[in-house]
């Protein structure tokens, strides 16, 4: 006999992540994020859409990435713009695909 105690039920692994097919934030990281609206808009523009002094002042994604980790207000905005850069990407694509009228 040994003097070690029972095994008792194992531990709960972490709780899994609930899947989030609608969200087309899921899944992106933020340096994606900022990579795609810099080449869609340039810094310049996206510097007026989000004054911020890290899109205007020397930009870079790296020193974008520190001010947004650090500003959740910043960072909503970014979000907020990657997605309506996607809904304009997407009524872009639409009038591409219809035929003219006549």
């Amino acid at each position: 006999m040994t003097d070690e105690a029972p095994a008792g039920p194992p531990a709960d692994p972490a709780p899994a992540k609930p899947a989030q097919p609608r969200n087309p934030l899921h899944g992106l990281t933020l340096e994606a994020i900022v990579t795609s609206l810099a080449d869609w808009y340039g810094w310049e523009q996206l510097g007026e859409l989000v004054p911020i002094r890290c899109f205007q002042i020397d930009p870079s994604v790296g020193s974008s990435l520190k001010f947004l980790r650090k500003t959740p207000w910043a960072r909503e905005k970014v979000e907020s713009l990657y997605l309506f850069m996607l809904r304009e990407q997407r009524r872009e694509q639409q009038q591409q695909q219809q035929p003219p009228r006549e």
